[in-house]
């Protein structure tokens, strides 16, 4: 079977997609189950690409098919990619909310010639796995080195870690801990939760007898970042004078109305924010709202796909629509442009998003909404994650 599925992508790629007259783009992520509000994110920031920039690049036009993977499922990933590549013609898979269903993929990459565009998963390891993999998202040493120093800086010397047990947990977990014992910090426990976690009081228990004066913590975006927020609270934590810290997954834009009060204050380092005053943001976010049809629900995900269908678009230019994989991702390397988020480029040793990361703090503003402040910015950070991995 393996044989036959590996022919068939050799097949179709040896046969081209020159010229083509519509040139199909694959997303797979998860739009259905507890995670499909990421998924609707990644939708909308595409449906807001094509309408501010076309359905066209020179004559040829887009089609983006959707795939779904409701959770966590490499498996299904990989399956979905070969069905996209094989049955539908695909010349470029992008989305991918979850590192392991990346991961999945990317062996297929060369096989099938065709480069892979990331849109959220954020594991610094996947863009080592294949020359083809480009990302346009963030990864978690990105996002939680410069929150360490903002916590010494915060009067806090003792630390426990919280994260989900999963690539992008251990990800945050240990660019947390080199940066805070970098600065003179004590993680005094790391504790690492199931994916499947939905139980938080044991956890905000050994939080409580761990003597910490603060927590770090991280977990995907979604239900279990909603649940892990309200249980520091409803526990008594916040009452109790400790901190808390954490990338910006924790307290992404759509489940502020739900956390309401409970969320005030909390600082998180992320490279997006949906306040973010620029006028490239202001018009994104104008068009990626009308696109979600519920604007509360915008949220981080959808900048990543926004970006990820800028550099599509201008991988099929330099191909001129020609299934050319490598030429595609050569193209792209070392381009910059201004992004909703701020100013960003590609690296073209790692092909890596280099950007601004935002120290942000929950706000509430003049009409009652909350919103992350951004009130400190660490320019042009690539990702510690990389070194690391050497």
């Amino acid at each position: 079977m393996k044989r036959t599925i590996l022919a068939a992508l050799a097949a179709l790629a040896m046969s081209g997609a020159a010229c083509a007259d519509t040139i199909k783009i694959g997303v797979i992520g998860p739009f259905s189950g507890p995670f499909a509000l990421q998924g609707k994110n990644f939708k909308a920031g595409i449906d807001a690409y094509m309408a501010m920039n076309g359905s066209k690049v020179g004559d040829d036009d887009i089609e983006v098919i959707y795939r779904d993977v409701p959770q966590p499922d490499p498996a299904q990933s990989k399956a979905l990619a070969q069905e996209l590549v094989v049955k539908e013609g695909v010349q470029y898979l992008a989305g991918f909310y979850f590192t392991p269903d990346a991961m999945a993929v990317t062996p297929l990459l060369e096989q099938a010639n065709v480069p892979l565009v990331i849109m959220n998963a954020a594991t610094s390891a996947i863009v080592t796995k294949s020359p083809l993999a480009v990302r346009t998202s963030f990864t978690l040493w990105q996002t939680s080195t410069p929150i360490a120093k903002v916590t010494k800086d915060a009067g806090v010397s003792k630390i426990i870690s919280v994260v989900s047990d999963y690539g992008p947990g251990v990800d945050a977990e240990n660019a947390f801990k080199q940066g805070f014992e970098a600065v003179g910090g004590e993680i005094v426990e790391a504790i690492r939760m199931p994916l499947s976690t939905n139980d938080f009081s044991p956890i905000m228990q050994r939080i409580k007898d761990s003597g910490a004066e603060g927590v770090f913590a991280f977990l995907p975006s979604g239900p279990t970042t909603l649940g892990f927020v309200k249980a520091f609270n409803e526990n008594g934590l916040k009452d109790a004078g400790i901190k808390f810290f954490a990338p910006g997954d924790l307290t992404q834009e759509s489940d502020l109305p739900a956390l309401g009060e409970a969320a005030l204050g909390i600082r998180t380092t992320f490279h997006y924010a949906v306040s973010h005053d620029s006028p490239e943001n202001k018009a994104f976010v104008e068009a990626a709202a009308k696109a979600i049809g519920n604007p509360a629900e915008l949220s981080f995900p959808a900048v990543g796909a926004y970006d990820g269908m800028h550099v599509i678009y201008k991988m099929i230019e330099a191909t001129g629509g020609e299934q050319d994989a490598a030429k595609a991702v050569d193209a792209v390397k070392g381009l910059s442009w201004t992004s909703p988020r701020g100013p960003v480029s590609i690296d073209p040793e790692s092909r890596h998003i280099t950007q601004n990361i935002y120290l942000r703090e929950v706000a509430k503003a003049d009409d009652g909404t909350y919103y992350n402040k951004e009130i400190q910015t660490f320019e042009k950070q690539g990702d510690p994650g990389l070194a690391a991995l050497k």
